[in-house]
C-alpha cells in the first residue's frame, strides 16, 4: 500500500519562502515520476513540479526559477523549496506519484492530474500581500 504524507505548508508573507515535504511510504519502484500540483479555491487543479527517478524535472512556467523539486533518493521522499512566493501561489498543495516503465520516465514529467494515480492529502500554502 503506497501511501504519501506531505508536510510544510503555513502562511507567510508575499516574497517568503517554505519548503514542502512528501514522505513516500510502501514506494519502493525504481521507475517513476513524482511531483507536485495545487489547487487554490474555485480553480482546477495545476500542475506545479516534477521529477522523475532519474532526477529530471519539469516546471510549470509560473514558478519556474522560484521553486525548485529535488528528492532524497534514499528516502523516496520529493522536497519542493519555494522562494519569492506570491499571493497568486496560494492554494492546497497535492503530491502525486506514478509508476511507469523505463521508457516513459521522460514524458511522465509532463503528464496532467489524470496519470497520477497515488495522491497525498493535501498541505495548505498561504501567501499574504
Amino acid at each position: 500500500q503506497v501511501q504519501l504524507v506531505e508536510s510544510g505548508g503555513g502562511s507567510v508573507q508575499a516574497g517568503g519562502s517554505l519548503r514542502l515535504s512528501c514522505a513516500a511510504y510502501g514506494y519502493t519502484y525504481s521507475s517513476y515520476c513524482m511531483g507536485w500540483f495545487r489547487q487554490a479555491p474555485g480553480k482546477e487543479r495545476e500542475a506545479v513540479a516534477f521529477i522523475n527517478s532519474d532526477r529530471a524535472t519539469n516546471y510549470a512556467d509560473s514558478v519556474k526559477g522560484r521553486f525548485t523539486i529535488s528528492q532524497d533518493n534514499a528516502k523516496n521522499t520529493p522536497y519542493l523549496q519555494m522562494n519569492s512566493l506570491k499571493p497568486e501561489d496560494t492554494a492546497m498543495y497535492y503530491c502525486a506519484a506514478v509508476v511507469v516503465a523505463r521508457w516513459l520516465t521522460g514524458t511522465c514529467l509532463h503528464w496532467g492530474r489524470d496519470k497520477y494515480n497515488y495522491w497525498g492529502q493535501g498541505t495548505q500554502v498561504t501567501v499574504s500581500s
